[in-house]
């Protein structure tokens, strides 16, 4: 089978031969990668977007033929280039499956409507990841007035403030409910993305598989003996969605019971952030995150671990903290979740999107409604105060993620979706 993978960045293995910097984000598809490329029966082929050069990127990374093309950003201007070039490109390889991860940016329309150009489209199939004109719909994530209408300099220079930002997630929604009207297979995990799919293209083929995660977190175990007792664990932070004001709205009712208590963060403090350059990158969310900070007075309480971490030191910190909070606006099934569970962290979850279908309430964990940031206080308390509590969740979390991660099982549904596909 020849399968051709569209995705959102450069896989590792890709950046490792080429001696080019490249993203731990996205980690389910490295995972993935490297289980197909063990099958003897796929010839496997990616393609994803290449902003440092204007011309197209070719070539072999130890048996992986990737196919890298210029792109700028979320710059639409570049889609009917690209195209073009996805129009050559098919014509040239004739893949008999193609894989699209994600509906977030142009090129994933641009894909679509190339497959329907060459008719290859009965070859196609979405995964979904999150989908940005749902996300549109929770981005202001409970902001209050003044904020969202606020701007900073940047936001004014690069009109990008909080609700431009959204009206950028509506405007790529339109091409996102483009491509998936057209396709006839999509991929999805949750209830949530199946109930927005089936309403966005009633009718279409739905298939279900759950994703695999980095390696080395199957490797690892969480101890409540090394643990930082009375620590939390927020992955992201850096914009509305990710809710990380409620924690900080949250954070005074656990210091008064937990003085020690500490939030980890990965990213850069919006505290130091001091010459005029630094002012010019903030934009109107990391400067209410600042402002928060300051005015519940938890500068010594919150620690931001700096820039994007690698998969070694994101697991660290995983490992390193006594609980896992997501606290965000929207979630399909977010993957920092099920890193957690896999490696057996005691975690909180807002109840969004799909978390339901990840971990069950009071049994692997708790949620809570997004809006009631108090019961992220109490959820948190129980945890830091009940040993038993803390253990219980940590195994049967652990439980559950190996099994909806099981790298066999997702392989074996995938390569199953795949024979349709290609069928069809």
């Amino acid at each position: 089978m020849k399968l051709l993978w569209l995705c959102n960045i450069m896989l590792p293995r890709i950046a490792k031969s080429l001696s080019m910097p490249y993203r731990s984000t996205n980690g389910w598809l490295t995972g993935l990668s490297e289980e197909l490329l063990g099958q003897e029966a796929v010839e496997f082929m990616v393609s994803f977007p290449v902003t440092s050069q204007d011309t197209p990127l070719e070539g072999e990374a130890e048996g992986l033929a990737y196919y890298g093309f210029p792109w700028s950003g979320r710059d639409y201007s570049y889609q009917g280039k690209t195209e073009e070039y996805f129009v050559s490109l098919l014509e040239r390889i004739q893949p008999e499956v193609i894989h699209i991860f994600g509906t977030e940016f142009p090129h994933t329309l641009a894909m679509v409507r190339a497959c329907e150009r060459t008719s290859m489209l009965s070859r196609a199939v979405i995964s979904i990841q999150g989908l940005v004109s749902v996300y549109a719909e929770h981005f202001l994530a409970d902001l209050p007035e003044q904020v969202v209408h606020s701007y900073t300099l940047r936001d004014f220079l690069k009109r990008d403030n909080i609700l431009q930002a959204r009206e950028s997630y509506r405007r790529r929604g339109q091409q996102e409910q483009e491509a998936l009207q057209k396709v006839s297979h999509v991929i999805g995990r949750t209830d949530w993305d199946q109930a927005c799919v089936e309403q966005l293209h009633p009718g279409v083929q739905y298939h279900f598989c759950n994703e695999t995660l980095r390696s080395s977190f199957y490797e690892h175990v969480w101890s409540l003996e090394a643990c930082e007792r009375h620590s939390i664990f927020v992955s992201q932070w850096g914009y509305p969605i990710k809710g990380f004001h409620k924690l900080l709205e949250a954070l005074p009712q656990l210091i008064r019971e937990f003085p020690d208590v500490r939030v980890y963060t990965t990213g850069d403090s919006p505290l130091e952030r001091k010459g005029w350059k630094d002012r010019l990158r903030q934009n109107s969310y990391q400067k209410y995150v600042k402002e928060l900070i300051g005015k519940y007075r938890l500068e010594d309480y919150v620690v931001f671990l700096g820039g994007e971490l690698d998969e070694e030191r994101m697991r660290e910190a995983f490992l390193r903290s006594h609980v896992f909070l997501s606290p965000s606006s929207i979630e399909n099934s977010p993957n920092s979740l099920g890193e957690a569970m896999l490696l057996g962290v005691p975690c909180v979850s807002s109840d969004v999107g799909g978390v339901k279908n990840m971990l069950v309430h009071g049994e692997e964990g708790f949620l809570y409604p997004f809006e009631e940031q108090y019961m992220i206080a109490y959820y948190i308390g129980r945890i830091f105060q009940e040993e038993g509590l803390a253990l219980a969740f940590s195994q049967a979390g652990r439980e559950h993620a190996r099994k909806t991660h099981d790298p066999k099982r997702n392989l074996g549904n995938l390569m199953g979706i795949y024979g349709t596909v290609s069928e069809a």
